[in-house]
């Protein structure tokens, strides 16, 4: 079944009305180390792959994600926020060559790949 465009397009309008009223929310994340990678694996459900960026900077990975949302409500029950998400990670000496990543069924996962740098650029890519 084909999704509803004009449906979209009003979660997408309603996103964007209230996005500033947004906070980002702390990511918890799970980090270990293989042979040939740092992997950080992070919950990100209600998040689509255009809508998560991930920055590899010297030293540093810092993980964004913007949340659609059908804008304010009044609650019943209220336990978390819409507001995207955000996390960012030292990353330990040693890796830094290369970053991959992939996201299904609302998890994140980030492959810091071992080895140096290339430079001192950011690069940005979103997860597959």
């Amino acid at each position: 079944m084909a999704p509803d465009t004009s449906q979209q397009e009003r979660v997408t309008e309603a996103t964007r009305a209230t996005e500033h009223l947004m906070q980002p929310q702390y990511v918890p994340v799970n980090v270990y180390e293989t042979d040939a990678a740092l992997v950080v694996v992070a919950p990100l459900p209600a998040v689509q792959p255009d809508d998560v960026n991930i920055d590899l900077t010297p030293g540093l990975l810092r993980i964004t994600a913007h949340v659609r949302s059908a804008g304010p409500r009044e609650y019943l029950v209220h336990e978390w926020d819409y507001g995207g998400y955000e996390r960012e990670i030292d990353l330990p000496e040693g890796f830094g060559a290369d970053v991959e990543a992939s996201l299904a069924n609302g998890q994140l996962a980030v492959r810091v790949l071992r080895g140096a740098p290339a430079g001192e650029e950011k690069r940005t890519i979103h997860p597959e």
